[in-house]
């Protein structure tokens, strides 16, 4: 199935909270991952984009797309990052 995605302005009020807590939820389980692995600063920036999106979420009106906007593309950058980064391996003899 082939499925075109749709700028925020098209979307619905419903679309729009589920795509941001969607991208909440994702952020939120890097930064669980990353403070396993002790990078707390990680899992603070990502902790105050996860409230500021949910935050915004539960009234988003079309008003607040542009702060929407950015909080996505913030949050979804985030989460690049953190899976996408090398992770430093050690060997122990």
């Amino acid at each position: 199935m082939h499925v075109t995605s749709k700028p925020l302005t098209e979307m619905t009020l419903v679309e729009r909270s589920t795509l941001l807590e969607t991208v909440a939820d994702a952020l939120e389980a890097s930064a669980e991952e990353a403070g396993g692995e002790g990078d707390v600063r990680f899992v603070e920036n990502s902790m105050c984009v996860v409230n500021t999106i949910r935050g915004m979420s539960r009234d988003l009106g079309r008003r607040d797309l542009a702060a929407a906007e950015l909080l996505l593309q913030q949050g979804i950058m985030m989460v690049y990052q953190f899976t996408s980064r090398t992770r430093a391996k050690i060997a122990l003899h």
